[in-house]
């Protein structure tokens, strides 16, 4: 087992990373409470049964998989089920799912009454090796990811690596993508990972394990220091300003998250070594390269970036692996790099 503190001034979150972990989830979290278990209709019934049985007080809701459940529709939902049930802010939201799970059900319990607890077992790569931890919660508006959100970081993660095996290659690796960047920005050694053990990278694979285990670390260090993304943070935004515009242009489906990060990444890149090595693992990894961009609608997108401040946007290069910086771009000269879309 490993545990560590993500520290923040006004906030902590214990991490617990141990395989078989969520079957024991009285061992890291009081559950003297109500509690609301938030998970999709595509996590195994047999996961979500497990968790409800060690809870004594809980209601599970469920809501449909992916993107389309981060909208307001699915949020207020969630409120009024709180709120009928007569949740307290002493009281529990528990997301039980990936990326969109847990910036859904933790937006609920960082705005209901002005924050619960909420607790987190992320179940898919992508959560476990980035989301789970940040404090960053949110839903879309209008197309645009992320568009509505605040800062509200559980009080528990528990990362238990083989809930991942029931996921499908392709969510396998979309998650790992995010591992990938942490490689670039600041760990090279998770970088050299990937080129020397891809092939050997599944669920039962001690590679995976070091992965998320130094990925998180990475992050941690990263949002000890920065926490609401004012300055070094921004460099966990390596790929996303055009990858997230690729999801907007695909309506939040096509493709998936890290997979538009991928190709963002691809695009942004300048040291054609790094870019080639990168595009070689992608390729392991069978992500899907975008092979022609409507390079006018992206730039829209980005131009509605929450990231974006008038015509200029701060972006982040990796010119060498480890070393990431941050340059303030004018936002019309992206088109350079939206056009070396594959």
């Amino acid at each position: 087992m490993m545990e560590f503190t993500v520290q923040l001034k006004d906030a902590s979150s214990r991490v617990i990373i141990e395989r078989e972990s969520h079957l024991h989830l009285k061992d890291y979290i009081n559950f003297n409470c109500k509690v609301m278990v938030v998970s999709d209709t595509q996590i195994p019934l047999s996961l979500k049964e497990e968790v409800m049985a060690q809870l004594e007080n809980a209601t599970l809701v469920e809501v449909a998989e992916g993107e389309v459940s981060k909208g307001f529709d699915t949020y207020q939902m969630l409120l009024e089920k709180l709120l009928s049930l007569h949740f307290s802010r002493k009281d529990m939201v528990l997301a039980l799912g990936g990326g969109v799970i847990g910036d859904l059900a933790g937006f609920v319990a960082g705005t209901y009454k002005r924050g619960c607890r909420f607790v987190s077992i992320p179940t898919t790569t992508l959560s476990q090796i980035d989301s789970s931890i940040g404090g960053k919660v949110a839903i879309n508006l209008n197309g645009i990811k992320n568009c509505v959100g605040c800062f509200y970081h559980p009080e528990t993660v528990i990362v238990d690596v083989d809930t991942l095996k029931t996921l499908s290659k392709r969510h396998f690796y979309n998650g790992l993508v995010e591992a990938l960047k942490a490689g670039c920005i600041q760990d090279p050694v998770i970088f050299d990972l990937f080129k020397e053990h891809i092939d050997e990278i599944d669920v039962e694979s001690p590679y995976l394990e070091e992965i998320i285990e130094r990925s998180l670390f990475m992050k941690k260090r990263v949002v000890e220091k920065d926490e609401k993304e004012q300055n070094i943070r921004k460099i966990l935004n390596f790929g996303h300003t055009i990858g997230h515009a690729i999801e907007s242009i695909y309506h939040l489906h096509d493709y998936y998250h890290g997979e538009c990060v991928a190709n963002g990444m691809i695009m942004i890149e300048e040291n054609e070594q790094i870019r080639h090595d990168l595009i070689e693992i992608l390729k392991k990894m069978n992500i899907p390269f975008v092979t022609s961009l409507d390079c006018e609608e992206c730039i829209r997108f980005i131009k509605n970036d929450k990231k974006a401040k008038g015509n200029e946007i701060d972006i982040v290069k990796v010119n060498e692996l480890g070393k990431a910086v941050i340059e303030k771009v004018k936002i019309d000269d992206l088109r350079q790099y939206i056009r070396r879309s594959l």
